[in-house]
């Protein structure tokens, strides 16, 4: 892909981002705008209308914007009073009707706000950026959590997976983008622009990213990809600057090592699983010698579970060890194994997020490693240990309904033989 190709690419599969701007001389407040934006001005004028708020928006304080999401949540609020006494007539009348003006009354008029905001070019971005707010704000007022579910819903229904555009990023993308890529990466800091090219620029590397019609210079996320010729166990390896690049056609196994949420406005809207399974069959596609796919991925809350084991008359003298740095690499893959696998929450999920999150994608826990991950971060989280989900996609859609109905950890045969497998770390009565 060639730095002069890829805008025009982008672009011809985009919206036309042009913006038309509107001078701000309506004596109205901004609750007032809001009030004829829903009204039949709305329907006249929307447009102009949606700019000035969002105008009026992006120049307000903190305090303002305080006030704005009160005066969304109480103000444009459903009438509850309204709702049940038109429930009531369609439950003795179900009429079409009926049914019209319940479905009318029951949808707050904050939705329909948001929706006729949407109106200008690049108003998707700012509503994305509202959201950022709002979950700020939130904090400290958490009536607004109700508003948030009319933004949330919103939002999944714009950004479903018929808009989004998978595009692959590589070294000879626009400045601006691989900017962007180094700002927003989340698993594995990049450290300079050379660390950069390592990523993007060998034959056995590859990016990709999903993007938004209505937000085109913005990735929603991305994933890192290594080719390799064997499942790897060490991320210091992967990304090691000494390291030898692989020609492609060599490679049997595709690595998704980082995933990168971009957009902290679209919290809850989960765009991984999509865009795993998407690149995998894509890769497939490109190389057809590919025998596996799979994550190098960390444990993050290992040394969280590890701590609270450490007074069990069982293990709990394997996880001292393992916090202190002193048990064997047989110990810590145990261990890790037991904390993926046996780990759960009171609704019988993984403790672990990003085991959540692969498993319930379809996921296999396929492999543990010690020492795979020297990073401060990597040893806060887990001691250096990290882990493969194997991506099998011919039985991913199996493991996902097993997953969600049954909470059913798929594992891989080594994994549970580790889990079963005895310690070499002893307790110090019988070790002396």
């Amino acid at each position: 892909m060639q730095r002069n190709r890829f805008l025009p690419d982008m672009l011809s599969t985009l919206f036309d981002r042009s913006r038309v701007k509107y001078k701000d001389n309506d004596p109205r407040d901004t609750a007032q705008l809001c009030y004829a934006l829903l009204s039949e001005e709305g329907e006249v004028s929307g447009q102009k209308l949606a700019e000035v708020i969002l105008d009026r928006y992006r120049a307000s304080s903190d305090e303002d914007k305080l006030a704005f999401f009160q005066f969304m949540n109480e103000e444009l609020d459903i009438d509850a009073s309204k709702l049940a006494e038109l429930a009531t007539e369609y439950a003795d009348n179900p009429s079409a009707e009926a049914y019209a003006s319940v479905a009318n009354e029951s949808a707050p008029k904050r939705r329909q706000l948001l929706r006729r905001l949407n109106q200008p070019s690049g108003a998707t971005s700012d509503l994305v950026n509202m959201r950022v707010d709002l979950l700020r704000l939130m904090k400290d007022a958490p009536e607004l959590a109700r508003s948030d579910l009319d933004f949330t819903l919103l939002l999944r229904s714009w950004f479903n997976r018929g808009f989004l555009v998978l595009k692959q990023i590589d070294w000879d993308a626009p400045a601006s983008l691989l900017d962007k890529i180094v700002a927003y990466e989340a698993v594995h800091e990049i450290d300079d622009l050379d660390d950069l090219r390592r990523r993007l620029s060998p034959p056995d590397r590859r990016c990709f990213a999903f993007f938004h019609p209505a937000m085109p210079d913005e990735p929603l996320i991305f994933v890192e990809v290594a080719l390799t010729a064997t499942i790897p166990g060490s991320v210091d390896a992967l990304l090691s600057e000494d390291r030898a690049p692989l020609l492609a056609a060599d490679a049997r196994a595709a690595v998704f090592y980082s995933i990168s949420n971009c957009q902290s406005g679209l919290k809850g809207i989960s765009f991984g699983n999509l865009l795993i399974k998407q690149v995998a069959k894509e890769l497939a596609l490109e190389f057809p010698q590919l025998n596996d796919f799979v994550t190098l991925s960390p444990i993050p809350r290992m040394n969280t579970w590890l701590l609270d084991q450490t007074s069990d008359p069982v293990i709990g003298h394997v996880a001292a060890a393992v916090l202190a740095g002193e048990a064997p690499p047989e110990d810590v893959r145990a261990m890790a194994a037991r904390y993926l696998v046996e780990a759960k929450r009171g609704n019988g999920t993984p403790v672990d997020p990003v085991a959540r999150f692969h498993l319930g994608n379809g996921a296999e826990v396929h492999a543990v490693h010690a020492n795979a991950d020297s990073s401060d971060n990597g040893r806060y989280q887990s001691g250096g240990a990290m882990v493969n989900y194997l991506y099998d996609l011919s039985v991913v859609e199996k493991n996902h309904e097993d997953f969600v109905l049954n909470a059913k950890v798929a594992t891989s045969k080594s994994i549970k033989a580790l889990v079963k497998a005895p310690f070499k770390t002893k307790p110090e009565a019988l070790a002396s």
